[in-house]
């Protein structure tokens, strides 16, 4: 009887030890790309930053005239660009993402576009109204591929199909925080501007220049959230493999110790059952 249970021990030991090995080296590979979305989020920010400036700009000294994409109306039906990960195996991230549409929804209908993977099979449930980006991969996503869905946006959103476009992402702060955040994208709104308040006059009119700025803008926002996104993943999965291989080798630590318990009972029994004998 002990024999077995010692058999089982060992064999479990073994598992472990094996899946330990995938996830230290899943949490080698996430760490190794890491390093090359950190750098492709920070390279992609600087031209966000112009680009808001710009709009607020033109939003906030408008004369007069207001156009579709910077009116506000009543949200009955919003549009969620939903930003998930590719992968699973990183702890929340994409619950948190999630939960994050599932905020969405409460104060008006929903309509879901997804980006990535996890976002396709999560929306293919038919809980909500989708819109297909036709974008699964979030990995490697170019500000080209962002341009359809910043015109898709626009369109519905110059035509009434929703009155309000959300963006719902992970963003980056740290490798060990990364906050499900939601962006509004229309309508536009212009924040304060400092400086000296100047008249623009635009030819030939705000809502022209907008029409032919903002799908560049929107674009960016997205592939902005996109690189942030990516980043969080990887960083989310790193933080989650260091954990699980942590927790392998208090398993497997454990698991040392009982089977040693077991062989020293073992070995005892043998011992008393050897005595015992000689006796008779």
């Amino acid at each position: 009887m002990a024999g077995a249970s010692m058999k089982d021990i060992k064999l479990r030991i073994h598992s472990v030890e094996n899946t330990m090995q995938i996830t230290k080296a899943m949490q080698l590979v996430a760490s190794s790309k890491l390093r090359g979305a950190r750098m492709r989020m920070e390279s992609s920010r600087p031209y966000l930053q112009i680009a808001r400036r710009a709009i607020e700009e033109i939003a906030a000294h408008n004369l007069g005239s207001q156009p579709v994409y910077l009116t506000r109306r009543e949200v009955r039906r919003r549009l969620c660009i939903v930003i998930a990960g590719d992968r699973g195996l990183a702890g929340s991230y994409n619950a948190n993402v999630f939960k994050a549409v599932e905020a969405c929804r409460e104060d008006a209908e929903l309509i879901v576009m997804p980006v990535g993977r996890k976002a396709r099979e999560r929306y293919a449930r038919g809980s909500v109204e989708v819109l297909a980006s036709g974008i699964d991969k979030v990995e490697g996503l170019s500000p080209a591929q962002c341009e359809p869905l910043a015109h898709e946006a626009m369109r519905g959103f110059r035509e009434g199909a929703y009155d309000e476009v959300c963006v719902v992402y992970t963003s980056f702060a740290s490798v060990l925080t990364q906050n499900a955040t939601t962006v509004r994208l229309l309508p536009v709104e212009a924040e304060s501007v400092e400086g000296v308040r100047r008249q623009m006059i635009v030819e030939p009119g705000v809502g022209a220049l907008l029409e032919a700025f903002l799908p560049q803008y929107l674009a960016g926002i997205l592939y902005v959230a996109a690189c942030d996104s990516v980043a969080s993943e990887q960083a989310a999965r790193r933080v989650a493999m260091d954990s699980a291989t942590k927790n392998a080798g208090k398993m497997i630590d454990d698991l040392s110790l009982r089977y040693n318990r077991a062989r020293q009972g073992s070995i005892t029994q043998e011992i008393t059952e050897i005595v015992a004998g000689a006796e008779h």
